[in-house]
This record gives structure tokens, sequence and C-alpha cells, in this order.
């Protein structure tokens, strides 16, 4: 399989994470994709730099505005007086329903861009988060050209970015960016988000569409963030009205229970009968990941994956969480191998 990486996201390395209260180093680093990077090579997949792209495809997903803001904040930041020095942090956030106007002060519009304190913004982060959507738009574009799976080994991830706001250690949404890629040349595609984590970027950007069905499995956010998102009953609106489908799970939820909800999705997904795929790849569901939510085993990454290759869809797979453990290549190259 071809796998589409870039190493300009070794310039984002954010430290500022707040944790229950506590300022920590964030658990997105860059030590996950040079693992994951590795464990691909060492098991014989094809390694590709990413090719470059104007900012057109990006601005299917994201406003210009937001893209604006990404590029130039950091710079913007830095004239500010009493500022953390290194990273551009949100410290005020406007109110969902209540009137909301786009503010002109930059710590406002910091507030309105970046939706959590998971989302920190170094000088090289804009470089990352760019370099990652290439990977996605290189595989997408691998897959239209009749190779039927393409891995896009994104670092930093993409499911949680809305239109334009940063969010859980995301900044574009890589997924999205592959799914308007894929959609010039299909009518219909659909996105399996396998996440331990609601990809609610995701959902947010086609909530109101009926050519792209979101469906995804994750822990439950009664217990797991995002909190707000992620419920049974967000079933899309206006013409996306039933085209997402999240299936949340229980906590500590094994392989066999993982694949049983896996059946439910592939269901939905076949009925929906996309042109195109697109997997958003975590690995955080692993029962050893620091997340702690679901238990698949790394054996059961390949049975997954099996079942979503069944499909017989032109497939591409975006990477997004899976954290630092012994096992996060293994967990790859298990999660590939269902594709081979």
């Amino acid at each position: 399989m071809h796998v589409f990486f870039s190493d300009s996201h070794r310039k984002h390395d954010p430290h500022f994470f707040v944790v229950r209260g506590q300022v920590r180093r964030s658990n997105e680093q860059p030590e996950r994709a040079e693992r994951l990077r590795r464990a691909a090579a060492s098991a014989g997949h094809t390694l590709v730099a990413a090719d470059a792209f104007d900012r057109e495809p990006l601005e299917r997903v994201h406003t210009p505005r937001y893209l604006d803001f990404l590029e130039q904040v950091h710079e913007r930041w830095l004239t500010l007086e009493d500022r953390n020095p290194d990273e551009v942090v949100a410290n005020v956030h406007p109110f969902p329903g209540e009137p909301c106007t786009y503010p002109e002060h930059l710590v406002g519009q910091v507030g309105f861009h970046l939706g959590d304190m998971a989302a920190s913004i170094g000088a090289g982060t804009w470089h990352a988060a760019v370099g990652a959507a290439h990977c996605a738009l290189s595989a997408a574009r691998h897959v239209q050209a009749g190779h039927g799976t393409a891995y896009a080994l994104c670092r930093p991830p993409g499911h949680h970015a809305y239109a334009e706001r940063a969010n859980g250690f995301c900044y574009l949404n890589n997924a999205a960016i592959a799914v308007s890629e894929l959609r010039r040349q299909h009518a219909q595609v659909a996105v399996l988000d396998i996440d331990v984590h609601h990809g609610n970027g995701t959902q947010g950007i086609f909530y109101d569409r009926d050519d792209v069905l979101t469906v995804s499995l994750h822990a439950d956010p009664h217990y797991m963030t995002p909190f707000f998102t992620g419920h049974a009953h967000e079933t899309g609106r206006h013409a996306g009205e039933g085209y997402n489908l999240n299936l949340p799970l229980p906590k500590g939820l094994d392989t066999a229970g993982y694949l049983h909800s896996l059946t439910h999705a592939l269901t939905r997904i076949a009925e929906f009968a996309p042109g195109a795929l697109v997997v958003s790849l975590g690995l955080d569901a692993y029962a050893n990941d620091p997340y702690q939510g679901v238990s698949v085993t790394t054996e059961g990454f390949a049975q997954i994956t099996r079942r979503i290759a069944e499909l017989g869809l032109p497939t591409v797979l975006v990477q997004e969480g899976g954290y630092l453990s012994d096992a996060l290549g293994d967990n790859l190259i298990s999660a590939l191998s269902g594709f081979e």
C-alpha cells in the first residue's frame, strides 16, 4: 500500500495542553508519526512524500477567514504584550446560541477559532497542518487514479476540526478534505470514523448534506470527550437528515463487541452505496492507549479493517488518533493488513 507522509509534522510540537486544570505537554507528539512511519516501512509498504497543492482544496472545506487566521496568527500573537511566548492559547470563547459578532481583537479571534485548550498553535503548526492535509489529498488522488486503497499518515490529525474552528489537536479536517477531493469523481462518498473520540468536526462539516454519509463508532460522549456531540440522536439536519449515524460505545468494550457495532455501520454504508470511502483511522481504540476508552486488541484492528475492506470500495485511510504506547506501530501494521 502507498503511504503518504510529510516531514513538516515535526515543526508542530505543542506543549500547552490543559487536562482537568493541569497544564501538560500534549499527547499529540511528533514521535507518534515517526513510530507509525517506521512501522509502515518495516511492513513493506511504499512510503511516498506528499505532493504540494494550492489553497483551493482546503477552501472547499474551510473558510478563507479561518485559513488566513491559522497561517498568520502565531506571528500576530508575538506582537501582543504579556503573551505566552511560544504558543497561541485561547482564554475566552463565544457562548452557543447567543448573538456572536466576529471580533476585531486578536484575543477574541483566537477564542473564536480555537475551540478548546487542546489546540494551541506554535510557530510550525500551520506548516504541519497543511502538510497533513496534503497527505490526505495525495492519498485521495492516488485512489482516484484507480488504486484501491491508500493511507495518509496525517499529523496533526483532523477529525475534530470544523470549517472554521480548531479543536482537540486538530486544525484542518484531513478526512473532510479527502472527501471533498473524492466528490469530484463520485456523486456520493461515505466517511467511517473509528477513532475512539467522536469526529465532531467531520460531523459538523457535512451535517446538512445528503451526498456525504458520516458514520462514527466512538466512546460514549457521556464519559469521553468531546461530550457535547456524538450522541445517537444526532442524525443530520435539513437535507442531511438521516445521513449522520453515531454509534456510541460503552467503556471497555472488547473487540467482539466492537465488531458487532461495526456491522451496523457497514450495513448503513452499503445501503448508501457510495462511490468511495474515507476511513478516519484512529488507533486510540486500543486497549492500552492512554485514553482508555474501548478495548480493541492489536489483532482486532485487522479484523475491523478486513470487514471494512469487504465493502469493496475505493478507500482512503486517514490517520487520526492513536497515542504513544509500545504497540502503536504494531496496531498500524495490523490495521493496514486488513486491506491487503
